[in-house]
């Protein structure tokens, strides 16, 4: 029963088609169309596309050699734009740059048919299957493409061949600075970028767009530095075993911000100074006083010379800093020679003094049978006194005969008031005088001069 079944289906499909062929093919089409069976077999997602490099004809062409070999140099423009500029070191003498880099130039092998005239952009993958400029970048320490979360690699072709290549780099390179004048200095660092195997006979290597092929970020700003401007240059750069290739600068100026190092070096240092002027002021027989003040301000600026040192490289001329450091510090090691030279020639005078007065008798009248003896500070003095001591409204006066240049004062005592002399050398008065007027004169010079 079955087998009749079938037989007659098939029949009734070979009459179908039949009719189909002599109405010209429309009962077939209109039943594929109609048919959800046949018409998933033709979605276009799943026939296959022509690949990108059967578009580029990357099998048809040798892309070991650059582009019109044994012609004319291939120009390749090069443009940049600076994302960011990380650090500036003095220690290692380098600056730490990321930037876009962009080549432009024309490969005619990868020339395609296009009626809109639309680019194509590729990725990492097909930069690896053709021909690309081999720059590198001069004197450089450190560099590398950036990868998160690809490579960051663009690559952009047009119909009639023009290629446009970008990267993302990050890159550090040698800095050559001069730290004479820091920290109130100016420095001027470059970038240099090169072809490594074209000579100029083979490459020509340019700006695209002149001093406009640099872009900057309005927002780059470092920390110890005000970037005052950017500009580019192109040089030939000669090896004597290679010959000559183009070479592409990127000049930048940095000027330094001195308001830190005013605050952590300059004020400090010239505190200190100020403050070993204190001790022309302290008595001359203050031993204590005056000389645990002048070692304290010696050892404070050795700290500081000390510090500022470790953060700079040990270059074999003097800076700036240096010499206002070291001046101030002679400034503080004058004022304990000074101590030291008063000291000396007071005990000298004494001595003088106590042999001349062995020498002489004594004509002092005193109306007290007592003598009186007073304690001034560091040493005991004999004096003469007047007074009755049943009436406590009296004064006792007292005149302490000593050296040239002596100060007068009031004394309350326990019988009233005492009117006495202060001595004071003649070498602390002059270096009261001496001492400020020659930094002051010094910090003059030496600003007039750096900044």
């Amino acid at each position: 029963m079955w087998r009749d079944a079938l037989l007659l289906t098939c029949i009734w499909l070979v009459g179908v088609a039949g009719r189909s062929t002599r109405n010209g093919g429309h009962t077939l089409e209109t039943y594929r169309q109609t048919s959800p069976i046949l018409r998933r077999s033709l979605d276009l997602t799943k026939t296959s596309v022509m690949k990108s490099e059967q578009l580029l004809r990357i099998d048809d062409h040798d892309f070991t050699m650059r582009p019109g070999f044994g012609g004319p140099a291939i120009p390749v423009g090069v443009d940049v734009q600076v994302e960011s500029l990380d650090t500036i070191s003095e220690v290692d003498m380098d600056f730490t740059m990321t930037l876009y880099l962009r080549h432009y130039w024309q490969d005619e092998r990868l020339s395609f048919p296009s009626t809109t005239n639309q680019s194509m952009t590729f990725d990492s993958r097909l930069v690896k299957k053709i021909w690309v400029p081999d720059m590198f970048f001069v004197h450089s320490k450190r560099s590398f493409i950036h990868d998160t979360t690809t490579d960051n690699v663009m690559l952009r072709v047009f119909p009639d061949g023009n290629v446009l290549y970008s990267l993302r780099i990050t890159v550090t390179s040698m800095c050559n600075m001069d730290l004479s004048r820091f920290p109130l200095d100016t420095q001027t660092c470059s970038l240099e970028i090169e072809s490594y195997a074209y000579t100029d006979d083979d490459l020509m290597l340019y700006w695209k767009k002149g001093n406009e092929s640099l872009k900057t970020d309005d927002r780059i700003s470092l920390s110890q530095f005000l970037i005052q401007k950017f500009h580019t240059t192109t040089k030939l750069a000669f090896y004597s075993s290679t010959g000559w290739y183009n070479r592409l600068y990127i000049h930048f100026t940095l000027r330094r911000h001195i308001f830190f190092f005013l605050l952590q070096t300059y004020f400090p240092a010239t505190l200190m100074v100020m403050l070993s002027w204190v001790s022309f002021w302290i008595d001359r027989r203050a031993v204590p006083a005056r000389v645990p003040l002048g070692i304290t301000t010696v050892l404070t600026m050795s700290t500081i010379i000390t510090g500022v040192n470790a953060s700079m490289p040990r270059v074999s001329y003097i800076k700036a800093v240096d010499v206002y450091l070291w001046v101030s510090f002679v400034f503080v090691f004058l004022s304990v020679i000074e101590y030291a030279a008063v000291n000396y020639l007071t005990t000298v005078q004494e001595r003088k003094e106590r042999k001349l007065r062995d020498r002489l008798p004594c004509t002092c009248g005193i109306s007290h049978p007592d003598p009186v003896m007073l304690s001034a500070g560091y040493s005991d003095i004999d004096i003469d006194a007047t007074g009755n001591y049943g009436d406590g409204q009296e004064r006792t006066l007292a005149h302490l005969v000593l050296s040239d240049g002596q100060t007068r004062a009031q004394v309350k005592t326990s019988w009233g008031y005492m009117s006495m002399w202060i001595d004071t050398h003649a070498i602390d008065k002059y270096s009261r005088v001496i001492f400020p007027g020659a930094y002051a004169l010094f910090n003059v010079i030496y600003w007039s001069i750096y900044s």
